[in-house]
């Protein structure tokens, strides 16, 4: 019975490496999707920013402020 256990083993090893193996790239697409959400928001934040420096620029300008 000594191959039947070795061939038992060995499946039994290949199946938790490859259910390992998706597990870590579950996890990098999960943390790649982060990365990018965190740089559009990021993105959309600097928009945000200058639009309302622009703004403000607009607005002093109006009243003579400069």
């Amino acid at each position: 019975m000594g191959i039947l256990d070795d061939a038992k083993d060995l499946a039994q090893t290949a199946g938790r490496k490859a259910k390992e193996a998706a597990a870590d790239l579950g996890d990098r697409v999960h943390d790649t999707f982060d990365e990018v959400k965190a740089d559009a928001n990021v993105k959309k934040d600097e928009a945000e920013k200058a639009a309302t420096q622009k703004k403000n620029d607009l607005k002093s300008d109006l009243r003579g402020d400069n």
